[in-house]
Parts: structure tokens; C-alpha cells; sequence
């Protein structure tokens, strides 16, 4: 169907649809939910195909801007929301021009009526910074016999012949225009507002390895490959939590890289029993090196406090943690660095278990219990990890400081910081990818982990993880 045609027919349905759009209430506050879990208010969001612009006015963004072929939709749309910081332009985002760029593009059941995709999705890449997300939801194959019912129903208005790509041809078209897959999904098992039932099916069952392909809508976050800049005078940020580990502090001085223009080290002392704070002030003071040093004294305890303490007074562009043990070895921080400087990714996590470990680094039993938080975290994030409690994690401070923000909803719930990282980082459509490194053995002192006490705490972590994001998730709002 051409535009005009297009034009034409969302013309009739903006005059056309109370009907539907009373059986249709539940289906579309289950959108908006999906939506605003992803995308934090006051964004600045652009909306392409926004008809009415009650979805756009939801996400309450600083700058919202609605495209529309339809005219009397937007009729609409100024009308129900004319109090509201947004603007709605009648025309095609190909024809049209933006000033900026933006955070967020929304492409609501759009991609069907779209007469070339490819081009379509060609002209989003002007728009997007390094950090943009792009979101595209459609319509899942499998529904198709029962929406050709629906209008006979009452419960749609009659549709045009639109395109039905899966998603893996959406992601290939994406792909082909320089944007990357973050996550994909299937939403809304049972798209009606039925009490219990719902939130059972669309927040639970949906989520399921066998019945995830199942929902009605099929969803796409991806972003565009860009190099992120990084222009500071301290490109990285190295911070080195230390609890009783005293002999390994010269060490870190020597081994750490340099990573970019300048690398600072962060030394974070974390309440030891030996030495370890008046080891760090001795050999700081002896330092010639060519990095830049502070260090402090964490002022509570765990090692997120000492993280969170750590990345606080870091002045790199780039955050990254260096365990104290040294047993993931500073020699691997270069590939981090060069996969965030490169925008490969923007969370890269350390990964231990694929390399061979020397003999004392792993017991059996703390193995299997990385394995096995790798597979649940996984399964969490909706994207694969293979190693949830490497200590080694990389990201550019403007994220870490955009993720700060999206984890206080998850209140104080990690000890260690692994999770509050990684949560964080999915629940901003961040890109996670695993970076390998050959896990040492020590060679000074014992572990700081309990594998029981701890192993414990991890497993409550993962059900509070399951919880919030993957299965009863904050999208039920």
C-alpha cells in the first residue's frame, strides 16, 4: 500500500476506532508498561508513527517529538495533549528534518506499514549519539489467524496488507544499517486487563525458555555502533579495592597498563587486619610511575561500598575495577579498554571460565557455583554472560552514573556490586559482552569469600533479580 492509501486509512481509524480501543485498554496499558520500564522519564524520545500520541506522552520525556502520516490522528494527538512538552509533526521521518539528535526512538507497531524498511531504518542513524536506543515492536507471526478475526469481532479496526518480518529479519536489516541487537523479546501472552491472570501470564509465563517466543508482540532494543568520546585528560580510572592484601601492592603498581592518554589508580583500603593501608601510603609515596594516584579508606563495608567509594572521586572517562588479589591479571585491562573505547560494548565483563585456571585458583565447588550464576544471570539480563562474578568490570563514567540512578528502584540489595552492575546495566539496554582473562592464583594471603555464606547471599541476589526484572518485573506498574 502507498502512502496515500496509508494517509487515507489511519485517517478512517482516527475517526473510526472507540470501539476497538475499548477492547483494546488492556493491550495498550500493557505497551505503555513495557515501555516505561525501559525508558527512564525525561528523555528526549522520538516517536515515528505516534497516531494519537498518548504512548510518546506516557514516557513523560523533556523533548517529545511525534511523526505521523495521518493528520487527523495528530488532530488527535494535539488535542489530548496539548498541555504537555510535545510536538507532533504530520509527515514521514524520511522527509523530514530534526535538529540533534536523541536518546530514545520508538518504532510502535510501525515496521508493518513501512513501504521499504531498509530505508526506514537507514534514516534513524542521523538521530542517534553513541548511547540511543531503539525500540521496535510488531506484530508476531503466530497471531496472525486471530487478528484477521479481531476486526470482525470489534475488537481492531480492519488493517492494510502490512509486512511480516520475524526477528531475524528485522535484526538483519539492522545489522545491515550499522545498529546492533541488544536484547529481542516476546510481550503479552494474554493482551487483555484480566486481574491475576495477566501479570501470571505476561510478567511470568511469557518469560519462560519454552514459551518465550509465544506473545503477541515481538520487541527489538538495538543501538548504533558508535565510538563513544573519550576526551578527558584521565582517560581511565583504575580502582583497586584492598582488604588484607599488603603484598600485592607494589604489584598492582607495576602491572597496571596504561590505558588511553592517562590512567588513574584508585586505591580503596577496606577495613584490613594487616598492613594494607599503611603498605598503600608507603609505596604511593615511592612511586615514579607514570600514573596518576589517590588513595582513600572505604567509610563503610563490602566491596560495593569500596567500589562505590572508589568511582566516586575518579576522574577517567572510562571506570574500572581491579580486583586487589591480582588474580584476574591487570595485563588483560587493555582489551577491556579497546572493546569500550571502540564501542564494541559498553559494559565489558571479565570472564574466567574458559581458559585453563592454574591449579589454586578455583576451588571445584566455587566453579560450579560460577556456572550456575552465570546461567541464572543470564537468563535475568536477557543477554549471555558466562562468568557473573569475575571482579574485573569495565564501563564510561557516564554510564556509571546514568546506571546509579536506574538501581534505586532495586534499593540496597548487593554486598558486592557484581549484580548491582550488571542489573543496572540491562535495565539500561546497555550492551554486555564478556571479555576473557586467565584467572592466577593467588599469591599473597586467603580469599575474602565464603563460598557458603556468600554462595548464599548470591542466591538471594538471583531470586531478587528474577523477581524485579525477569518475571514479576517492575513493568506491572
Amino acid at each position: 500500500m502507498d502512502k496515500s492509501k496509508l494517509r487515507e486509512h489511519f485517517d478512517w481509524v482516527a475517526q473510526n476506532d472507540a470501539r476497538a480501543r475499548r477492547w483494546q485498554r488492556g493491550f495498550h496499558s500493557q505497551i505503555k508498561a513495557y515501555y516505561q520500564f525501559h525508558i527512564s522519564e525525561g528523555k528526549r524520545v522520538l516517536e515515528w508513527g505516534c497516531g494519537a500520541g498518548d504512548l510518546l506522552a506516557s514516557l513523560k520525556p523533556a523533548q517529545g517529538v511525534g511523526i505521523d502520516i495521518s493528520p487527523e490522528m495528530l488532530k488527535r494527538a494535539d488535542a489530548q495533549h496539548a498541555a504537555e512538552n510535545l510536538e507532533f509533526r504530520v509527515g514521514d521521518l524520511e522527509d523530514l528534518e530534526f535538529e540533534g539528535t536523541f536518546d530514545v526512538i520508538v518504532l510502535d507497531y510501525l515496521v508493518g506499514y513501512l513501504p521499504d524498511v531498509h530505508a526506514s531504518i537507514a534514516a534513524l542513524r542521523k538521530y542517534c549519539h553513541p548511547r540511543t536506543r531503539v525500540h521496535i515492536m510488531s506484530l508476531n507471526h503466530l497471531w496472525e489467524p486471530l487478528l484477521k478475526i479481531a476486526p470482525s469481532l470489534g475488537m481492531a479496526t480492519p488493517q492494510p496488507p502490512s509486512n511480516w518480518l520475524s526477528s531475524s529479519d528485522l535484526e538483519n536489516i539492522l545489522e545491515l544499517n550499522g545498529f546492533e541487537v541488544v536484547s529481542s523479546g516476546s510481550e503479552q501472552m494474554l493482551p487483555f486487563r484480566i486481574p491475576l491472570l495477566a501479570p501470571f501470564f505476561n510478567s511470568f509465563l511469557v518469560r519462560l525458555p519454552l514459551l518465550r517466543h509465544l506473545g503477541m508482540s515481538t520487541t527489538v532494543v538495538a543501538r548504533f555502533i558508535v565510538k563513544p568520546q573519550i576526551d578527558g585528560e584521565i582517560s581511565c580510572s583504575v580502582v583497586v579495592p584492598a582488604r588484607n592484601e599488603s603484598g600485592n601492592i607494589r604489584a598492582a603498581l607495576e602491572r597496571i597498563p596504561t590505558l588511553g592518554t592517562q590512567t588513574e589508580v584508585i586505591f580503596v583500603e577496606g577495613n584490613s587486619v594487616d598492613d594494607t593501608w599503611e603498605v598503600i601510603q608507603r609505596e604511593v609515596a615511592a612511586y615514579e610511575g607514570p600514573h596518576r594516584i589517590q588513595y582513600l579508606q572505604q567509610p563503610g563495608k563490602g566491596k560495593w561500598d569500596a567500589v562505590f567509594a572508589g568511582f566516586a572521586v575518579a576522574k577517567g572517562d572510562v571506570l574500572v575495577i581491579q580486583d586487589g588479589d591480582l588474580t584476574a591479571p591487570p595485563e588483560d585491562l587493555p582489551k577491556f579498554y579497546e572493546a569500550i573505547a571502540s564501542g564494541s560494548c559498553e559494559f565489558a565483563n571479565g570472564c574466567r571460565l574458559v581458559y585453563p585456571m592454574e591449579t589454586q585458583a578455583m576451588r571445584f565447588l566455587n566453579l560450579l557455583g560460577n556456572k550456575f550464576f552465570a546461567a541464572a544471570l543470564s537468563f535475568v539480563l536477557g543477554q549471555p554472560i558466562k562468568d557473573s562474578l569475575c571482579g574485573t568490570k569495565m564501563m564510561l563514567r557516564s554510564d556509571y552514573e546514568r546506571l546509579l540512578k536506574r538501581i534505586e528502584v532495586l534499593g540496597d540489595f548487593d554486598p558486592f556490586g557484581d549484580f548491582n552492575l550488571l542489573f543496572g546495566s540491562a535495565m539500561l539496554d546497555l550492551r554486555i559482552r564478556d571479555i576473557l582473562v586467565r584467572y592466577r592464583d593467588r599469591t599473597y594471603g586467603d580469599t575474602n569469600i565464603s563460598r557458603f555464606r556468600h554462595g548464599w547471599i548470591l542466591l538471594r541476589m538471583t531470586w531478587f533479580g528474577l523477581r524485579k526484572i525477569r518475571f514479576f518485573s517492575l513493568r506491572e506498574r
